[in-house]
């Protein structure tokens, strides 16, 4: 099977990130119990109590080899204007694959199970892994469990894994990206009729918490200090929201709500910024809740490890990108990049598409790559060598 099967049955399951991810979970581990692997399978309930699976596999012995991760949820669909497919009914128009989460990301994951099959019949010098995690795009739930969890995940730490995060960057090498926190405060009041002297207007303490909310984002915005001019923006991209879901413009609202989402880079302490946030609410009086945090991935572009993927993936530089992903949450992993087919353009957008070109280039690359590394056991010296790398 090529990859844009894989991907099309892939993208027929239903995993928005609010339900259950344990269909296209065991659909995935099917798969990999066919091509040889051994599975570790992890579960829990969210905070809602909706069950979620992430699967972790490994085929051959010993440590090292290729690690590859993916996440299967996709965001709300909600959006969807084609007419003649829904979200969730994979169609090829043209040149393009359409489908939520086409791009974002299971035409990748489509690519890695193509090109395990690809190797499925080979003796591996050193071990695949390939690693499915749920809720990626609302706060990195099956990544944490993974890393607190898993053996193989373990493993792949200890063994010096070459690691691959398959999230969409039109297979160019990125070594580096932006973290991501959240956090939420609310101000409490009483509602009351705006013409009498009862109750409390909530907005009388949000609105100065809401000052100091508008000096960090000018702070962050322009002092050098707080920037990194390898990334565009070069700032933390502190975004502010307000609600006070007042039903008319009479009422004292009894709620006030500040959301705040902003993107630490690499040698920045995120909740170093959240702490600045939380020292404000407790003048204002206000209630404070860090509901995500992980942490920016930094790669050393001049390492042995980015110089020989570009190789091996036919680039001269790598680079950084804005978005985060599960890469931030594994941090006991040295050797890894964010490489994988599609472009973040198309991520998240009303009808989501994937090129068909690029998932047949996903496919070869991760072949490529699972030959280099896996199958044989020589390749990274040779490659190092060939451009000018290694110790």
């Amino acid at each position: 099977m090529d990859a844009l099967h894989y991907a099309k049955q892939l993208v027929q399951f239903d995993t928005i990130s609010s339900k259950s991810n344990v269909d296209i979970s065991d659909y995935i581990q099917d798969v990999l119990a066919k091509f040889g692997f051994r599975i570790e399978r992890l579960e829990y309930d969210d905070e809602f109590g909706v069950r979620k699976a992430c699967v972790v596999a490994k085929r051959g012995a010993g440590l090292g080899g290729m690690a590859y991760f993916a996440h299967t949820d996709v965001v709300p669909a909600d959006d969807w204007s084609m007419a003649d497919n829904g979200p969730f009914e994979p169609t090829v128009h043209g040149d393009r694959l359409y489908g939520r989460g086409s791009c974002d990301m299971k035409g990748s994951l489509a690519c890695a199970l193509a090109a395990a099959e690809r190797h499925a019949n080979d003796d591996l010098a050193n071990p695949l892994y390939i690693t499915c995690t749920s809720d990626e795009e609302i706060g990195y739930g099956g990544a944490k469990n993974v890393a607190a969890r898993s053996e193989l995940y373990r493993e792949m730490a200890d063994g010096g894994s070459r690691v691959v995060i398959g999230e969409p960057t039109m297979l160019d090498v990125v070594h580096a990206h932006k973290g991501t926190y959240g956090f939420r405060a609310v101000s409490r009041g009483q509602s009351a009729h705006s013409s009498t002297p009862y109750g409390c207007n909530a907005n009388l303490a949000m609105i100065p918490f809401l000052v100091e909310m508008k000096r960090i984002h000018d702070e962050a915005e322009n002092n050098v200090e707080w920037q990194n001019a390898e990334f565009t923006p070069p700032s933390i991209s502190w975004n502010i929201g307000v609600n006070d879901h007042t039903a008319a413009i009479n009422i004292k609202p009894p709620n006030s709500i500040c959301t705040v989402y902003y993107r630490p880079m690499p040698g920045q302490d995120g909740r170093k910024f959240f702490e600045l946030a939380e020292q404000a609410a407790t003048e204002c009086g206000i209630e404070i809740e860090l509901q995500r945090a992980c942490d920016a991935l930094y790669t050393d572009p001049n390492s042995d490890y980015v110089r020989e993927i570009l190789a091996l993936a036919e680039r001269e530089s790598s680079r950084t990108v804005a978005y985060g992903t599960d890469g931030g949450v594994f941090t006991d992993l040295d050797n890894i990049v964010v490489i994988g087919p599609g472009s973040i353009e198309q991520a998240h957008t009303a009808d989501e598409w994937i090129a068909v070109e690029q998932l047949e280039l996903g496919e070869e690359l991760y072949a490529k790559l699972i030959e280099a590394w896996c199958v044989r056991d020589d390749v990274g010296d040779d490659v190092r060598d060939d451009v000018g790398g290694g110790a």
